[in-house]
Order: C-alpha cells, then structure tokens, then sequence
C-alpha cells in the first residue's frame, strides 16, 4: 500500500522525469526519438537474416511453431527491461544530488525513473513483436496477455533498483559491477533456450527462478502457448516480496543520501 500511495501521489512528476530521461537520451540524434520504434526494428531484422536465414537455427526441442528468431525476441523483451532498468540503477540517485537535499522532494521516486524509460522502449518492442506475429502468422489472443505476463517481472525490477539504487550512494563501483552481472544473468535464464532443455540437475533452479519463470510465461503467451498460472503466481508473490523489501531498505537508508553525496 505504501508503494501504491507513491506511485500515485507522484505520478505527474513520476511522468515527466521519464519523459525527460527518454527524450534526453535522443536528444542531437538525427532522427530522434524515432530511434525508440528503430532500434527493435533493426534487431529484429538482424534475428531474422542470421537465425534465419543464415544459421538456420531452430527452438531447442521445438517441432514446427514460430521461428528460432521469433521466439528468441519474444523472451528477450522481458528481459531488457530488467537488464535495462537494473544496470541504471546504480546512478539513479547519485545522479540527482541537487534532488536529494531538497527536504520536500521525493527521492523515492528517482529509481523508478530507468524502470519507466524500459517500459516505453517495451511499449515498442511489444508493437513491433506483434506486428512480426501477425506477418508470419503466428499471433493469436493470447498474445494480449503479455503485459500481464510481465507483472511479476516489474514488481521485481523495483525492488532490486531500490536495493542499488541506495547501494550506489554508498558504493560508487556498483555502477561498475551491475552490468557484467547482467551480462551473465541473461545466459544463465532462459532467454536464449528454453528452461525444459537444462540439466535435469538445475531444473529446480529454473523452476523456481522468477526471472526465469516471467520470460517463459511471456514466451508462452506471445506464441499462444499454455501458460503455467501456478509459477507465475510464485514469481508474483516473491516479486511483491522483493518490491517491499527494497522500498524498505532505500527508506531507511535515504537519511544518510545528502551526507553522502
């Protein structure tokens, strides 16, 4: 509920620092926020050339369905909002020290800002995946279902950018030690193969991954697959959770924010 009453009371401003953070990262760019609908759209095109066309690559233990390079990006979009809005949140205080000595300004709200810049590049993503269904013939109602696929991922993105969000105040290389762990993250869930195709030795480990449990589930729905309800109702709980838990930890610590910086 406290997280709800912040979110809601500060919405506008919420608003705006994301709108800022988006267009400021296109701002001088040629063809400006264009750039949000082309980058997905040139990646897909490079998917569908190289597993395609070139390696010929098909889903691990897949007999006929959606092509490799189809698959692969439906995954991938749930994952870069994690890997997006975790490897940003180091800096997303330590970036606004004139925010963070205002008495009245919510600096609760500051990790929240990557987390919000991801969602508008997924907003693009989803479009264009949609799009690429519809052209090979794949896209079906279930595919409706994937924003809310994607709850449980949100509430645990949260809570991991509060954690290191108040993390990178006090420990500056925490910018630097965030990206490679994501790096390594992304080959470790099943983002480039599906969780059924590991070791059975690991599978506990996949089961209960809620990383790995929300990309299997907005795979599943994209391609209209059967979706397991129960895990991602497991992946819901541990990310609400998570989300409580950061908001905890980042209020208790903020005290010491203006000290620090």
């Amino acid at each position: 509920m406290p997280i709800m009453k912040l979110l809601t009371s500060h919405r506008y401003l919420l608003g705006q620092l994301i709108k800022r953070d988006v267009l400021l990262r296109y701002r001088g760019a040629m063809f400006g926020v264009a750039w949000i609908f082309l980058n997905p759209l040139i990646m897909l095109a490079i998917f569908a050339f190289v597993f395609g066309h070139i390696f010929q690559a098909r889903w691990p233990q897949q007999e006929g369905g959606a092509p490799f390079w189809l698959v692969l990006y439906s995954g991938l979009i749930a994952f870069n909002i994690f890997a997006e809005a975790i490897s940003r949140a180091p800096t997303a205080v330590r970036s606004y020290p004139s925010y963070v000595k205002k008495i009245i300004f919510p600096v609760e709200i500051l990790p929240l800002v990557p987390l919000g810049a991801a969602l508008v590049h997924c907003l693009f993503n989803y479009l264009i995946l949609l799009a690429a269904l519809a052209w090979t013939g794949y896209l079906t109602p279930m595919a409706a279902l994937y924003p809310l696929a994607l709850a449980p991922l949100l509430l645990i993105t949260l809570g991991f950018a509060w954690f290191l969000a108040a993390w990178g105040v006090f420990i500056k290389d925490m910018s630097q030690i965030v990206p490679p762990f994501v790096q390594m993250l992304m080959f470790l869930s099943p983002v480039l193969y599906p969780a059924s195709a590991v070791p059975e030795i690991l599978h506990p480990f996949y089961q209960y991954n809620p990383l790995g449990i929300v990309i299997e589930t907005c795979r599943n729905v994209a391609l209209g697959h059967p979706v397991a309800w129960e895990g991602w109702g497991i992946a819901l709980t541990l990310g609400l959770a998570t989300a409580w838990l950061g908001n905890t930890f980042f209020r208790h610590s903020q005290e010491e924010f203006a000290d620090v910086l």
